[in-house]
């Protein structure tokens, strides 16, 4: 029995799919947890959704922001962007199911098997476990309002610092941001949330998010995806996943044996 975490899939089902022959998932006894950002920039949304949603209680996911902008466009709060490629999920016959399913997952998830816990893109410096699961309960309840208006005021950059003051859309819109778009925080402790170069290209004023995280979270890791020029990163407490499977780059996966203390991190590139 093995758990197999996978990156930033993006719409690129081919791919997909070769990795879990590739780090061989057996859906009768292994698990998969994606850390988000199912769809969107690959050819094949829909199929990437169907495929996950086929694996039944085998697979799990977090929602990453543009698994997020799908439901905002899905609700109509949001028109589709020149560059979005998910109207395959839009269009399709199934649409109402994969909806569905998107709408029911978690932005936050902890697996105590392999002490992990899985957000896709990162977490405030300042909580530890029980405040990170307060707060993505929070956003998971908003979103799956029926009323949808959670996608009507989730857009923008502001605020740009968490307090536990906050209250309202302004609350859940930085909490949104976090879990799913941070990568850096800047020297004031605020969100920096345009930069996407990896540490080294950036400003040397911002500090990716990780870094500033301490032993908060001891002895959890944290498994993130969203960075794709950061690439595959493993640490102590940290692996991030996102290789650019939709940019001309990899799909990569790390597999834990139940049993064992082995990992064994696996890719396959996405042609």
């Amino acid at each position: 029995m093995a758990t197999i975490f996978i990156g930033d899939v993006q719409g690129c089902c081919s791919a997909l799919e070769r990795l879990l022959d590739k780090v061989r998932f057996d859906q009768t006894v292994d698990r998969v947890i994606l850390v988000g950002d199912l769809v969107n920039r690959g050819p094949a949304s829909a199929a990437v959704l169907q495929l996950i949603m086929s694996l039944g209680n085998a697979a799990s996911t977090v929602l990453g922001n543009h698994d997020i902008h799908l439901l905002a466009v899905a609700a109509g709060a949001r028109e589709p962007g020149p560059s979005d490629t998910f109207l395959d999920v839009l269009e399709h016959p199934a649409r109402q199911s994969m909806i569905a399913y998107l709408t029911q997952q978690p932005v936050l998830l902890c697996d105590e098997t392999t002490q992990s816990i899985v957000v896709h893109a990162g977490l405030w410096a300042g909580w530890n476990l029980i405040d990170a699961q307060r707060y993505a309960r929070e956003v998971e309840m908003a979103l799956r309002d029926p009323s949808g208006a959670f996608f009507h005021h989730l857009y923008g950059d502001q605020p740009h610092r968490w307090a536990l003051s906050l209250r309202g859309w302004d609350r859940l819109r930085v909490l949104t941001n976090i879990f799913t778009r941070v990568r850096y925080y800047r020297a004031d402790g605020g969100l920096a949330l345009t930069e996407k170069r990896p540490p080294g290209r950036a400003s040397p004023a911002l500090r990716p998010w990780f870094d500033l995280m301490g032993d908060a979270l001891a002895p959890w890791r944290v498994i993130f995806g969203h960075w794709s020029s950061l690439g595959l990163l493993s640490r102590p407490g940290f692996i991030a996943l996102d290789t650019g499977c939709a940019w001309g780059g990899a799909l990569t996966a790390v597999r834990f044996e139940t049993k064992t203390d082995n990992i064994a991190f696996v890719s396959c590139a996405c042609s």
